[in-house]
């Protein structure tokens, strides 16, 4: 009968995608144990001669974190490499440079989270721990470790990573960075002047974290446009390109606060401050536009996110109940709610298959 027939494809279907899975798994524990050998047997290289502190001057922190962060990159270009060989081959020129450069930059991505991951996990021990050193042995098991826990992330990214994903990806990477940032300020009373206090002075964690989350952000940007193109086809590639240029200046406009510090170049620091809120926004309009029959769910998180926006403000700025501190605690925390339910809608509405393009060149008529 026909439905019989029905079934079995159904049951086929979900027969191969539970072995593609499974297969996905057992590949991610080969590549943990990988990870932890690389990496421990870097670390016995790298930390050996006399025990070491986990933080702090000649500590355990940023070789373990470096070394995590190159195998965790590793791990994600390997699984990459192996699960998506060949998938630009037949897309154009331009769609394929798309794609290349955003798996370079989320390599970058997977190595600077991992490394800030380390970092404030150390700071976090280290307060706990007090007095602890460990010597090559025991800070190898430590590389090995973190090692592990990167690599084995990575390389389930790279075989297969939506756009949802990389959401949570950004607003980890801030919390992270920010949290390390804060763990070592220099000076204890940032919070009662703003965010970008905490860059000032020559400190590399918060504004490195911005620059890492800028191009995050235009990677995004990136994937959106891809899932916009899934759904939309070429006929929609004008409207779609300027979404996607759109998210690339706003992820170099965040990179350039952490590029240019407030302490040093506060008129510059200030305009590119402005220009990432001005741009994230500009970006959103255009996204939530390009988005065909408004879902209802985008629409109410839209909306809602304007409204909170201005109510924070007035409150901040008006009524004075609250710091600048925690105005922009608030407005980017609102701003990655909304990415998260936009991402989260394109993920249902965009099929999952890739869509190679069939213009040539990247060019409105």
């Amino acid at each position: 009968m026909w439905f019989d027939g029905a079934v079995s494809d159904e049951g086929r279907q979900r027969d191969r995608e539970q072995r593609w899975r499974l297969q996905g798994e057992t590949e991610a524990v080969v590549a943990t144990a990988a990870a932890f050998v690389l990496g421990g047997g870097a670390g016995l290289v790298v930390l050996g001669g006399d025990p070491r502190p986990l933080t702090g001057p000649g500590s355990l922190a940023m070789p373990v974190a470096v070394i995590a962060g190159v195998v965790a990159a590793s791990a994600f270009v390997v699984s990459t490499l192996r699960h998506h060989r060949g998938e630009t081959a037949p897309m154009p020129r331009w769609q394929a440079t798309i794609s290349n450069l955003s798996a370079i930059a989320l390599t970058v991505v997977f190595a600077a989270l991992t490394a800030m991951g380390v970092l404030l996990a150390a700071e976090v021990l280290s307060s706990g721990l007090r007095g602890l050193e460990l010597a090559a042995v025991g800070g190898g098991m430590l590389a090995g470790v973190a090692s592990a826990a990167g690599g084995r992330f990575a390389y389930g990214a790279g075989i297969g990573l939506r756009t949802s994903d990389l959401a949570g990806i950004l607003f980890g990477f801030l919390v992270i960075g920010t949290m390390f940032a804060m763990a070592t300020a220099a000076d204890p009373r940032w919070w009662q002047h703003n965010f970008s206090t905490l860059g000032g002075g020559g400190a590399w964690a918060f504004n490195g974290t911005l620059v890492v989350a800028g191009l995050l952000v235009a990677t995004v940007g990136a994937y959106i446009g891809r899932d916009l193109h899934r759904l939309l086809g070429d006929a929609r590639i004008g409207r779609i390109g300027a979404v996607v240029a759109l998210w690339a200046i706003t992820g170099a406009a965040l990179s350039a606060v952490g590029i240019l510090p407030l302490d040093r170049l506060p008129v510059p620091h200030g305009v590119a401050a402005i220009s990432t809120l001005v741009l994230f926004s500009a970006a959103a309009a255009a996204t939530a536009a390009a988005v065909p029959d408004a879902p209802r769910a985008l629409v109410i998180t839209t909306v809602g996110l304007l409204v909170l926006v201005v109510v924070a403000v007035v409150l901040c700025l008006g009524a004075g109940l609250f710091g600048v501190t925690a105005l922009e605690a608030m407005v980017v925390g609102l701003g990655l709610v909304w990415m998260t339910t936009l991402v989260r809608v394109l993920a249902i509405l965009a099929p999952a298959a890739s869509r190679p393009s069939a213009r040539p060149m990247l060019r409105v008529r």
